[in-house]
């Protein structure tokens, strides 16, 4: 890679991971790699994937074509995602005349024990992120993790603890941050050439709703007890919960567990571990966060209202463009979405050379492969991962409340609020701990 980085490259003493570099061209997420020689099997690099739903499949479809990568195990506790993801993994190396064929496990523990995994790619439900990527850790593996990066804002602070004292690579599958659209963005306002900010629209949607889908029989094939983790068992089975496979092969919906309190953090979480996170990154927040949180009721804004330290506000508020940031600052603003990149003024487009610039950098798969080879953080290192699924959660809790939240962001704690402390972790159901 080459070691000449232009002026739109992060200031080496800002934020956390700011030396990680990213990518992606304007008219593509991903780009060809240049394949590298290997010699033999011992030159891979072997992953093995945790949690087999539809996230996990696209995963596993941009990490297997890398020439460094060998995918040699696979977990979930349903299955038919373990039978649909055996089928193409096999299929994959048998097509390219590879003699390998994939192992498939019940348990993860079974393939944190094989000495032979170099990493893990886990894309569970949010609930079980943390007890799993600490366990991995602790095994000596390097971890890709999906986001939101962990349920609660505890397990976020125990994960960093687990990453940093073993010595662990971690990526953060924030990918937006290896995105052409979104690199140039935060370049144009970190630059300072919007001047001076006061104000950052980004639209996610709304946060969780009741659970309330009608209970079903529990398959044959899924261990739902497995599934639930350290979830109380009041959370009964709905297919909606864990999709069935299409006859085209796909989910039939993206995991409903995502939507309902308890469960998962709905579109806070969801899409705030991407536009929050954006508007964090955008205006040098990483690794920090917001000092007070007011929900809709008590904002001017009527939406869920972020604040910081330098008087920049962060609201939660539809501008027309989907799930997309506005940033406004004193010069002008600019709209990024996925695949959308709008300016008030042409001086905030790229130049041809910061397109070059940014084509240069590895993308979202190959920085955290890159990572594990070099031993150095790749572009969105877990301190990242954790503040912005913090600002996510501390939303969330703030919506819950519905009254405005103090927050310390050193310390990760509400300010002389013991109600609200007690909502940044919940108690596990025996026998399951976070260790």
């Amino acid at each position: 890679m080459s070691k000449k980085f232009s002026r739109l490259d992060f200031l080496r003493a800002s934020a956390l991971g700011a030396a990680a570099m990213t990518f992606p061209t304007f008219s593509s997420a991903t780009e060809a790699i240049k394949k590298t020689k290997k010699n033999d099997a011992n030159d891979f690099i072997n992953l093995a994937f945790i949690g087999l739903g539809q996230q996990n499949v696209g995963l596993k479809n941009a990490f297997i074509g890398l020439p460094e990568v060998r995918v040699v195990a696979a977990c979930d506790v349903y299955d038919i995602k373990r039978n649909r993801f055996e089928q193409q993994v096999n299929k994959y190396y048998a097509d390219k005349g590879i003699k390998h064929k994939i192992d498939m496990y019940i348990d993860f523990e079974e393939v944190l024990a094989r000495p032979d995994i170099d990493a893990v790619v886990i894309a569970t439900p949010d609930h079980q992120h943390a007890r799993i990527a600490i366990a991995a850790c602790k095994a000596g593996k390097d971890v890709y993790l999906e986001k939101p990066l962990t349920f609660t804002v505890y397990e976020g602070q125990r994960l960093i603890e687990a990453v940093r004292a073993n010595n662990r690579i971690f990526q953060t599958g924030s990918m937006q941050r290896s995105w052409s659209e979104f690199i140039h963005a935060a370049n144009v306002v970190r630059e300072g050439r919007l001047g001076k900010i006061h104000l950052i629209e980004a639209y996610v949607g709304d946060g969780p709703k009741p659970y309330n889908l009608p209970k079903q029989e529990v398959p044959a094939g899924l261990d739902w007890d497995k599934w639930l983790g350290p979830l109380s068992t009041k959370f009964y089975y709905n297919h909606e919960l864990n999709p069935l496979i299409t006859a085209k092969g796909g989910d039939e919906c993206w995991g409903a567990w995502r939507w309902y309190q308890g469960l998962g953090g709905g579109f806070t979480t969801d899409w705030g571990a991407h536009m929050f996170d954006v508007a964090q990154w955008c205006i040098g927040k990483d690794g920090s966060g917001p000092t007070e949180i007011l929900p809709p009721a008590a904002s001017l804004h009527k939406c869920l209202t972020y604040r910081y330290d330098n008087g920049i506000e962060v609201i939660q508020k539809s501008f027309g463009h989907g799930q997309a940031v506005r940033v406004h600052g004193e010069n002008g603003w600019i709209i990024v979405g996925r695949g959308k990149y709008l300016v008030s003024s042409e001086e905030f487009m790229p130049t041809k050379e910061e397109k070059e610039a940014i084509a240069q950098r590895p993308n979202h798969y190959q920085s955290f492969i890159n990572g594990i080879k070099t031993r150095r953080d790749p572009n969105v290192p877990v301190e990242i991962g954790h503040s912005s699924c913090t600002m996510c959660n501390i939303g969330n809790i703030a919506y819950e409340l519905n009254r405005p939240l103090q927050w310390n962001p050193i310390v990760e704690k509400f300010m002389n609020d013991d109600e609200a402390n007690s909502k940044l972790h919940y108690e596990y159901r025996e026998p399951y701990k976070l260790e």
